[in-house]
């Protein structure tokens, strides 16, 4: 709020700073909260595999095999998501 006293206001450093400022109850929490994440990578990297295995499950004979697949994804990203070895994870629920 400073700096738009000093300079021009239809430069373009002011309209990037009022920009900023609009945005910035938004960000707060995220300045606030260091656990939470600005960006979706963490939910790029889960689905990864299963987006470049598409062409590949394109056929998994049939919807139920979907399905399952779908699970054993699920019990595999879960433990990956939380830090756990899913090998590990599995073998506990024994």
């Amino acid at each position: 709020m400073e700096q738009l006293g000093e300079i021009s206001r239809k430069s373009p450093l002011a309209k990037t700073i009022k920009y900023a400022l609009i945005r910035l109850p938004k960000a707060r929490p995220y300045l606030d909260h260091g656990i939470l994440e600005l960006d979706n990578n963490t939910a790029e990297r889960t689905i990864c595999p299963v987006t470049l295995g598409r062409k590949n499950h394109l056929f998994m004979g049939s919807e139920v095999g979907g399905c399952s697949a779908a699970i054993v994804y699920r019990l595999i990203e879960t433990p990956k998501l939380n830090s756990v070895n899913p090998k590990s994870w599995l073998a506990w629920g024994r």
